[in-house]
Order: C-alpha cells, then sequence, then structure tokens
C-alpha cells in the first residue's frame, strides 16, 4: 500500500512540474504606446508667398533634391519646404507654385495632386477625397488614404488666380500604421490647422 501510495505521489509531482505557470503564457501581440504632446503652434517664418500656423514641434527645413552618385545635394524649387517632425521621425512635405494668373496650368496641378495620390492605390485599404471649406470660406482638396501606405493625408489649396499650395504626411518609419494611429492623427491635426490659418501673400 505504501509502494502505490508513492507511485501515486510521484505521478502527482511530474505532472504539477508539466503545468505551465500564468506567466509562461504567450501575452497577445500589442503596440508601443505613444504620448503625444498638445498642439501648440506659432506663426512660420517670414519669406515666403503663403503664411500659416507651424507646430512647435516640427522644424521648418527647405526640400532638398539629391542628384546622381556623387550625392550633390540641391533646393528644391523655392518655397518647396517640409515641416520635420524629430520626435517620430515624420513630416509634411508643402510644394507651392505660382499661377500667374493661368487656370489651365491651375488645373494641370490639381490633376497632379490627385495622380500622385492615387499612386498609393495598390496599397491602400481605401482612398477618400473630399473638399473641405475653411473658416473664412476658403476651399481645400483633402485626399485621405487608408492602410499601409507612406502617406495618409494629402491636400491641396489655391486662390486660383496667384498661388497653388501642395501638402503630403508622411512617417518615415517602418512601423505598421495601426501602431502609429496616434502620431498619424496628430500630424492631420496640424495639417488641417495648416490649412485653416493659410493666408497668401
Amino acid at each position: 500500500m505504501m509502494k502505490y501510495l508513492g507511485i501515486v505521489g510521484l505521478l502527482f509531482s511530474l505532472l504539477a512540474c508539466e503545468q505551465k505557470q500564468v506567466g509562461d503564457v504567450p501575452r497577445p501581440k500589442g503596440y508601443n504606446r505613444i504620448d503625444l504632446p498638445a498642439a501648440q503652434y506659432a506663426p512660420l517664418e517670414a519669406g515666403h508667398p503663403y503664411q500659416f500656423e507651424v507646430s512647435k514641434y516640427a522644424q521648418v527645413i527647405p526640400d532638398t533634391v539629391t542628384i546622381g552618385n556623387k550625392k550633390e545635394v540641391f533646393k528644391a524649387e523655392p518655397h518647396w519646404i517640409y515641416l520635420y517632425y524629430p520626435r517620430w521621425d515624420a513630416f509634411i512635405q508643402i510644394t507651392y507654385k505660382p499661377l500667374g494668373g493661368d487656370k489651365q496650368k491651375m488645373k494641370a496641378l490639381i490633376n497632379d495632386a490627385f495622380a500622385l495620390a492615387y499612386k498609393h492605390q495598390a496599397k491602400a485599404a481605401g482612398i477618400h477625397d473630399y473638399i473641405m471649406t475653411t473658416s473664412d470660406g476658403r476651399k481645400a482638396g483633402l485626399i485621405e488614404l487608408n492602410g499601409e501606405v507612406a502617406t495618409s493625408l494629402q491636400f491641396f489649396t489655391t486662390d486660383s488666380t496667384k498661388h497653388f499650395l501642395r501638402g503630403a504626411i508622411y512617417v518615415k518609419t517602418a512601423t505598421q500604421n495601426d501602431s502609429l494611429a496616434p502620431v498619424i492623427r496628430f500630424l492631420k491635426q496640424d495639417a488641417l490647422h495648416l490649412i485653416q490659418t493659410l493666408s497668401w501673400k
């Protein structure tokens, strides 16, 4: 009998060793927490044919172009800038074209804005474009892209005679857009604030 109890006790101890502890259970995949600061804005530096308020967390740097194997860096067109967010390695690219009263040029630039956005159609889960009316009655075209795309929002606005401005949000990190959703929302808020505060010179 004692021998039998000893064998049963040995079996129980072996079974106890086989059981996994709660801490050994794999946890579901999660995303890093991204803490966002409260939005703060300041006027863009002077010297451009446009003016708007830019985030205090962004650095305004000139858009540049690298040419050839020599890595020669040149400024892109005048008044093309990046609003660079070093915290997230993200930026809003701003491009500008003078119209000089040319309606055909304006139509071509609007078509280009849509063509550039719809180049991402293959990777986008969805693309939605709509017209935004600012608080002072100006119009801006917005193109929102969903899914694992490099740019989540592109926009353009014009006074239809002298000025045309286009912008696009880019997040350079390889992290999935689901985990970057708070950053993307923050950048979209800044882009909409830019449009609302935009004025021409």
